[in-house]
């Protein structure tokens, strides 16, 4: 073989391994000569924009800018070739591209030079960079909402603090009236007070800093209560209807969890009718049985309820719907969903023992149910307040109560002084372990979770216990759910009376700290 063959076969084998490289890159490469015209392209690059390999060749590459890049582009080039100045070249940044149905994406592009034949070509490397922005997005939100739960968590805490203070005098002045319109009066106060609590309540566990706390519950209850705020929130052009059935079961699940999901769900089917519609919200019996379960996920087989919302709106591909339940998926635009709402419901329902199921198509509306296992118990036997609260009265026991805000403490002592029992107060756990070191014996540790000064309830329970191992702690808070929650998880003994409380509540759950 002579030299030249043998050169010729050298660049025959280069051409190919270069062609080899072009077809299984992961990235998009597009060759462009000094004008801007495409010379190669290779596959990643054509199904990144959406087009067949052929339709690139022979056309200016800003064809697949954005403006104000495909409007810039030839002067780019034109400066570059009379200045010799860069201002991509060999550097690379993270710039747009356009695909071929309009839609912009970000990309990071790295750009090269080289000749030949004697003439100069441009090598770009195109790396979609859409995943990573989404993931940045989903991470900016998340972090968004861990703020706004911080800072809800913190209005919560003194907000309760002034509710606990609302409902004890209110308490203590009712007892004290004689006329009916008095306590009429007074009734329907603390009845805006209780509605004040929920409310707080409902702000914490969208902010999810609330921890879960399972009840035997009936959700008809739960629509017919939320229904006035989500005639609020829907607006007029939603015409929102609700089918409960009659003697429906008993779930055993957090409340402020139902809450969440009723709102998510009703706030989703909004978003999909903005020119208005109608939306259902059901309840129901079932009972599956082992060949139900082929289609329900695996759902056990028993009895469940069906919480059922249903809208007109405009529905889900096959696409969408795969992938709804996924944490951070959403197809609202930017800054009006965090992509969170409806993995959460489905955490919810599996986490209870259940399941929620979506059953969707374009234009035809969505339907999203949600399966809870069928709670059996004996009805709870309702005693008034005032009799439950003299009934567990106290026999003289020394309370020592431990809380930071000075109109909570002073309500704390009337209010177990009332109850029977001696108090001792402190404004810090240092003053508690004060006057515990001073000789004074104390029941019952009563405080606060949340105080200035360097020391929680827990860190003071963990005090007091390591001194006097026989003393009794019930903790309260308006706030500090999950920290409560992480904490207690070590020692099942731990008390917590969630602020604000009513007398009988508090009578209860000093009585029962007393005596585990």
């Amino acid at each position: 073989m002579t030299d030249e063959n043998q050169f010729n076969s050298s660049l025959l084998g280069q051409s190919h391994k270069l062609q080899s490289i072009l077809q299984s890159a992961v990235d998009g490469i597009i060759t462009i000569d000094d004008h801007g015209t495409i010379t190669t392209v290779n596959p990643a690059a054509a199904r990144l924009f959406g087009y067949d390999q052929e339709d690139f060749l022979g056309r200016n590459v800003h064809f697949l800018m954005p403006e104000p890049y495909h409007a810039e582009h030839d002067g780019y080039l034109l400066n570059y070739r009379s200045t010799g100045r860069r201002k991509i070249l060999g550097i690379g940044r993270e710039v747009s591209g356009r695909r071929r149905d309009g839609t912009v994406f970000p990309m990071h592009l790295a750009v090269s030079e080289f000749d030949m034949d004697g003439h100069t070509f441009f090598t770009g490397i195109i790396r979609d960079l859409s995943a990573a922005k989404a993931t940045e997005q989903a991470l900016r939100q998340a972090q968004k909402m861990e703020a706004l739960g911080q800072l809800t968590g913190g209005i919560a805490h003194d907000f309760n603090n002034l509710l606990t203070v609302i409902i004890g005098n209110l308490e203590m002045l009712q007892g004290k009236l004689t006329t009916p319109l008095q306590q009429e009066l007074t009734t329907e106060a603390l009845d805006a007070a209780d509605l004040g609590a929920r409310l707080t309540t409902r702000l914490l566990a969208f902010a999810r800093r609330s921890h879960l706390e399972p009840e035997s519950i009936n959700l008809n209850s739960f629509v017919i209560g939320l229904t006035d705020m989500l005639h609020r929130t829907l607006g007029e052009t939603i015409y929102l209807s609700s089918s409960l059935t009659p003697n429906l079961w008993s779930v055993r699940v957090d409340p402020s969890q139902v809450e969440s999901a009723i709102v998510n769900l009703t706030v989703n089917a909004r978003d999909a009718m903005p020119a208005g519609g109608r939306l259902v919200i059901e309840t129901s019996n079932a009972t599956v049985d082992a060949e139900m379960v082929r289609d329900l996920d695996g759902l056990n087989p028993g009895d469940y309820v069906r919480l059922t919302v249903s809208d007109t709106g405009t529905g889900m591909s096959q696409a969408v719907r795969e992938r709804a339940f996924e944490p951070f998926f959403t197809t609202k635009e930017m800054g009006r969903g965090t992509g969170l709402g409806l993995s959460m419901i489905y955490g919810f329902a599996k986490q209870s023992g259940g399941l929620a199921t979506i059953d969707s198509s374009p234009d035809n509306g969505t339907v999203v149910t949600i399966y809870l296992p069928r709670h059996r118990l004996e009805p709870a036997l309702i005693v008034d307040a005032d009799i439950a609260a003299t009934a567990l009265a106290g026999a003289g026991q020394t309370i020592l109560a431990v809380e930071d805000d000075e109109r909570v403490r002073k309500l704390t002592v009337t209010r177990l002084s009332q109850l029977g029992y001696t108090v001792l107060s402190a404004g810090s756990g240092a003053e508690a372990i004060e006057i515990l070191a001073a000789g004074k014996p104390a029941d019952l540790l009563f405080s606060d979770v949340v105080m200035p000064g360097g020391m929680t309830g827990f860190e003071l329970r963990t005090k007091v216990r390591a001194l006097y191992p026989n003393m009794s702690v019930l903790l309260t808070s308006g706030y500090a759910e999950e920290l409560s929650r992480e904490d207690a998880g070590r020692d099942e003994r731990v008390k917590i009376l969630r602020k604000p409380y009513r007398l009988a509540d508090l009578a209860a759950a000093v009585d029962d700290a007393l005596k585990s």
